[in-house]
């Protein structure tokens, strides 16, 4: 009998135990990040996340395939498992002792551990306390006494803790993120005078969630960029990728709505300013980033761009675990109730995508089919490639185009990513002809480098460049009418963002463009930044 009650104290010494490891990793790490202990009425109430796979009860540890007798706690798991029957396995027969214990595990084995103790003391003999058993029970109580008591201290100050937080939480269901982006920038060259300039962006995103698998984002911008000079006149490329102009006016620049639907399909609703590449893995991610990665706007493929992009709807289907199928529709001008715009009859693209992906290795193949009164609508390529055509009465033709684009990336080490993508967009000017448009790149990425947080990213690409019309002709920026760019200019862009802090980095950036707008007529222009991006 003093066995049993040894044993059963020592079991809810391990309970505590396994609390204080709990308890000890909220404190020395982020609170923030801790999920408060709260009393939960049934596990139904528990989300699929926050579940572990089932534990089933082992009778001998030569039942656990990944635990060998030359392993340090073979003696202590056999022991536990021979004494007292409380070491559960995972149903594919191993144990996983190297890894964290989640509290869906901690329970299961505790579980286990109390049947074990009422099966001990339903079978015990007619005297089930004495004295000793007390006397030994107090005995144990002062020994333990101090720890038990830095165990409460810790708990007691863990619960302060999280009542504060839960007292001063900004919402039960909404997170509150924000980015300030800070850019002084110039340009070089013979055929442009811009001055050195100091603008900024403000972002803060609202993300909002009600079941667990879904979000709401809703974000605030805010900006005062201004485009340079030669934009409009030589050429569309070489644009800053984080410029935002609103005269400072707050706009709801992003609002849409995500779900869960079943274990593989997932559901965005888009109200406005949807955008492909927010919602999409785009291949090439290390530089896609362009709040904290490449400098320029030509940071993905520009067929991603093309088409009306505002709201409509967006699906992803993960086939298998590697291989995902990516639907989507897009309307320019869902607001507008006038003839020729609304969700269905103004500007749209229909997109669909299948992605490939491992660890390493990842590669994509997308198709847009787009409806707009231009090929492309970005501020990216040849002011030619924009494939726009007007009538001598001043109204402008409607482009149909049909856009086939692959990416692919892959990682030689950690610290070496290589990666690339090409697009090709056929236009069909209604009632005139067709033009074929053509862009490609090529990156070379080092994340780490010199520091964790750091990375080093090398694009050498072609922007949009029009190959060649049949049935009419695009005019430049000084109206001089051709049916394709004269020569091919080179997109080369080196940038470094150095971390300073964790929620500060400071990247200076370089835009190198040879003939641009594809035009050897035009000299060379360079675009200098240095960006400073603060993220809470």
């Amino acid at each position: 009998m003093k066995r049993l009650f040894r044993d059963s104290f020592f079991v809810s010494l391990a309970v505590i135990a396994a609390n204080s490891l709990y308890l000890n990793s909220a404190i020395a790490g982020d609170i923030s990040s801790v999920t408060p202990m709260t009393a939960t009425t049934s596990v139904e109430t528990l989300t699929t996340k926050e579940r572990s796979p089932q534990l089933a009860q082992v009778t001998s540890v030569s039942q656990l395939s990944d635990v060998q007798p030359t392993d340090w706690a073979f003696q202590a798991l056999q022991s536990l498992v021979e004494r007292y029957g409380c070491i559960a396995g995972y149903p594919d027969g191993t144990y996983r002792g190297n890894r964290a214990l989640t509290r869906y595990e901690f329970a299961a084995g505790l579980n286990a551990c109390l049947d074990r103790v009422n099966e001990l003391i339903a079978t015990a003999s007619a005297d089930m306390v004495n004295k000793e058993d007390l006397a030994t029970l107090q005995r144990l109580q002062e020994e333990f006494g101090t720890e038990l008591a830095t165990l409460r201290g810790r708990v007691d100050a863990l619960e302060a803790t999280t009542a504060e937080l839960e007292a001063n939480q900004f919402s039960t269901t909404t997170k509150l993120s924000a980015q300030v982006i800070m850019a002084a920038s110039d340009t070089f060259g013979d055929d442009v005078e811009d001055n050195t300039v100091l603008q900024t962006r403000m972002r803060f995103n609202f993300l909002s969630s009600f079941t667990g698998t879904d979000q709401l984002q809703v974000r605030l911008q805010a900006g005062n960029f201004s485009a340079f000079d030669y934009v409009g006149n030589i050429t569309n490329e070489g644009q800053i990728a984080y410029a935002t102009g609103t005269d400072n006016d707050v706009v709801i620049d992003n609002l849409n709505y995500s779900f869960q639907v079943g274990d593989n399909l997932r559901v965005w609703l888009l109200a406005n300013s949807g955008e492909y590449d927010d919602v999409f893995d785009i291949v090439d991610n290390l530089i896609t980033d362009t709040n904290v990665g490449a400098i320029g706007n030509l940071s993905f493929n520009p067929i991603y761009n093309a088409g009306g992009q505002n709201a409509g709807i967006i699906t992803e289907f993960s086939i298998t675990e590697a291989l995902k199928l990516g639907l989507g529709y897009q309307a320019g001008n869902a607001e507008d109730p006038a003839p020729g715009n609304g969700l269905f009859n103004g500007s749209n693209s229909f997109l669909g995508r299948l992605e490939y992906g491992t660890d390493r290795f990842k590669v994509a193949f997308a198709y847009l089919h787009t409806y707009d009164e231009a090929l492309n609508t970005t501020e990216q390529g040849s002011i030619r490639s924009l494939v726009e055509v007007t009538d001598a009465d001043g109204s402008t033709r409607s482009v149909v185009g049909n856009h086939y684009g692959v990416e692919a990336q892959f990682d030689i080490t950690p610290g070496i990513r290589i990666g690339g993508w090409a697009g090709l967009s056929k236009a069909i000017v209604l009632g005139l002809g067709d033009a074929d448009v053509w862009n490609y790149a090529l990156s070379l990425s080092f994340p780490d480098l010199g520091k964790e947080g750091n990375l080093l990213n090398i694009i050498v690409a072609v922007e949009p460049k029009l190959t060649g019309t049949s049935g009419f002709t695009v005019a430049d920026g000084d109206g001089v009418e051709r049916r394709r760019d004269p020569d091919t200019g080179l997109h080369v862009e080196a940038s470094y963002r150095y971390q300073l802090t964790d929620n500060i980095s400071v990247a200076p950036g370089v835009i190198w463009l040879t003939a641009p707008g594809h035009d050897s007529d035009n000299s060379d222009i360079v675009v200098g930044t240095l960006r400073t991006t603060f993220e809470f």
